[in-house]
């Protein structure tokens, strides 16, 4: 132990892990800071960092003159939010009036709201200064200043830097495989428009990101929705009746940390998956923008891991994890590589030249894992202090996901409670929320809504939950 860098954390996991199994009970005193510092053989500054740490989670709390004791475990999470079953049926989408309706104040950026609606991390979760430092090397290194356009495809350190990171999931990626996109919605739809045409059907996992509602109805496709897990992810079963019943031309899914309801496939069932789209010889467009901001040991394989035919698309982004306003994304199309690099050059040229520079300049010198073994830890700890308010404040019969990476918490209210109106006197109040109605296609979840854990908790973000609770009830 006294070879590992942090050992405060192997201290705190530990104690974690006991108040999980129960061990240690809500309620119960935790051993003083000497008496734990004398049992694991450590510093006393390394046992107040222990204790700082799950405090931090919430999972225990400090009272004066008196220690620490056990305030959360496991056992007081609520249910977990019900797996919807879409009609099986293709039909038009008609989302566009609705997101509109609610658009600007998911992205509102003023200071007297409270924003639980945009699922980005809080700026200052982010490396601001190096990534400043990047752009202006960029500007420095880089030829005609970057002012010139850069590639179709991309810049080309980028895409060696996208390549390398691919083998955080297993890849063997070549960087002439990439092709860069402005985010990781363009990547989707440069996808779509590759595989498909108007009037064709793709089946869609069920809730999904709006934005690629949003897109398949721009696109003049039909969409079946496909029902989902918000532990397990995409139902297999349920895609294959829906992959015999309808002609589907392709397929989108997000296999790790679903937006909004957090689900994981497991990965033996993204292998299943791959196959099944090999049988069809359907492609699957992957939206893996949350696979690096996994909570556990190692990070979930994609769907992309387990391609032997090409089919699969997958498509990422760093408005998760680093920069959300320089919108750099990628996709690596397999088998549809000419097809999505003309689309991209018929879409927009190129993606922004500094842009691209500097992300590649951060991805080679800017510590980017080390970065994000930062934001997980501190995602992580604001995903539980958020749950645990959602516990405290919101009715009983409230359910709520325990998503095990990602950004966004799935809560199902009572069926009394209309989420848009919900939203609408919530807004009175200066909190933002996201109706759960606009991840469908307008057909379902009209009493869910969904809140982002990207901002640090602290009481201003209690006051607000605490507040919607009141609100809730009062509509009750």
């Amino acid at each position: 132990m006294r070879n590992t860098d942090h050992l405060y954390l192997q201290v705190a996991g530990g104690l974690e892990q006991m108040i999980s199994e129960d061990v240690l009970k809500i309620g119960d005193k935790l051993p003083s800071v000497r008496m734990l510092s004398e049992e694991y053989g450590i510093s006393m500054g390394t046992a107040f960092q222990a204790y700082y740490h799950l405090e931090g989670k919430g999972l225990i709390e400090a009272r004066p003159k008196s220690g620490y004791y056990v305030r959360f475990n496991q056992r007081r999470f609520r249910e977990l939010p019900r797996e919807m079953a879409p009609e099986s049926m293709s039909h038009e989408v008609t989302v566009k009036e609705m997101i509109n309706s609610i658009y600007g104040d998911i992205a509102l950026d003023n200071r007297k709201t409270v924003n639980l609606a945009i699922a980005v991390p809080d700026v200052s979760l982010l490396p601001v200064a190096k990534i400043n430092k990047s752009v202006v090397q960029a500007m420095r290194q880089y030829k005609d200043h970057c002012i010139s356009y850069e590639d179709s495809a991309g810049n080309p350190e980028l895409r060696k830097q996208v390549a390398k990171l691919a083998f955080n999931w297993g890849g063997k990626i070549k960087p002439e495989e990439v092709v860069i996109s402005s985010g990781c919605l363009e990547a989707i739809t440069l996808c779509l428009r590759a595989v498909t045409k108007p009037g064709d059907t793709v089946a869609i996992e069920s809730p999904n990101y709006f934005g690629i509602y949003q897109s398949a109805e721009q696109l003049g496709l039909k969409v079946v929705e496909v029902s989902s897990s918000p532990v397990t992810g995409l139902d297999l079963d349920h895609l294959k009746e829906t992959l015999e019943q309808f002609p589907v031309k392709a397929c989108v899914v997000t296999p790790n940390f679903n937006n909004p309801a957090g689900g994981c496939m497991p990965d033996e069932n993204k292998k299943k998956l791959c196959a099944l789209i090999s049988r069809y010889n359907i492609p699957l467009i992957e939206d893996d923008i949350y696979g690096e901001l996994y909570f556990g040991k190692k990070r979930p394989r994609t769907c992309k891991y387990y391609d032997t035919k090409g089919l699969v698309m997958h498509c990422s982004s760093l408005s998760k994890s680093l920069a959300p306003g320089y919108r750099i994304g990628w996709v690596l199309p397999g088998q549809f590589l000419d097809e999505v690099r003309f689309m991209k050059r018929m879409n927009d040229i190129s993606s922004p030249t500094l842009t691209q520079a500097a992300m590649a300049h951060f991805l080679q010198h800017g510590r980017y894992e080390y970065h994000l073994k930062k934001l997980r830890n501190a995602l992580h700890t604001q995903c539980l202090r958020y749950m645990q308010g959602i516990i405290e404040h919101l009715p009983e019969s409230t359910k709520v996901s325990r998503p095990q990476g990602g950004l966004a918490l799935w809560v199902e209210l009572p069926k009394k409670i209309n989420a848009f109106r919900l939203r609408t006197e919530a807004m009175k109040q200066h909190i933002s929320i996201v109706p759960g109605k606009i991840f469908s296609s307008g057909r379902h979840y009209g009493h869910f809504i969904r809140i982002s854990f990207g901002r640090p908790w602290n009481e201003e973000m209690n006051d607000a939950l605490m507040t919607l609770g009141r609100i809730i009830r009062k509509m009750l």
